[in-house]
């Protein structure tokens, strides 16, 4: 295997890993600051490799479908923390929260979830889940600057 086939084929990891997260990553979990970087950093390899002679379409394939899939994450960042009513993302959070603690409860030992929680229940556990392991807050990573 040659060098480049290497490079080729490490390059395609940051497209389809974004593809990936588009499907099974919760947008609670997505970075506004590194989906920017990574849409800025593609646009520009792929600005370099349309106008490289002799132009490198491989490289413009890659960075283009890196782009797209960066803009849909950024896109979903957007939805979840400035478009969505901040009630549904915290249903949302809790639903996350739950689902977690329900199907690995051997993860978390400081939380002792119950079988069939109320609603008050329910946001008790994930209170107590977040002040114990520090997860993210229903606040956005960047700051609207308008």
């Amino acid at each position: 295997m040659t060098l480049t086939l290497c490079i080729i084929v490490a390059n395609w990891g940051l497209p389809l890993a974004a593809i990936m997260d588009c499907k099974d990553k919760d947008p609670e979990m997505i970075s506004g600051k590194m989906t920017l970087a990574l849409a800025v950093y593609s646009s520009l390899f792929a600005r370099f490799a349309w106008k490289v002679i002799p132009r490198n379409n491989l490289l413009l394939a890659c960075h283009s479908t890196n782009i797209a899939a960066q803009v849909t994450q950024g896109c979903r960042f957007i939805n979840y923390y400035y478009i969505q009513a901040p009630e549904a993302r915290t249903k949302h959070h809790i639903e996350v929260v739950e689902e977690e603690l329900h199907k690995h409860p051997e993860s978390y030992p400081k939380i002792h979830p119950v079988e069939h929680p109320t609603h008050k229940q329910e946001e008790e556990e994930v209170k107590e889940f977040d002040k114990t392991y520090k997860l993210p807050k229903d606040e956005p990573h960047i700051k609207p600057t308008l």
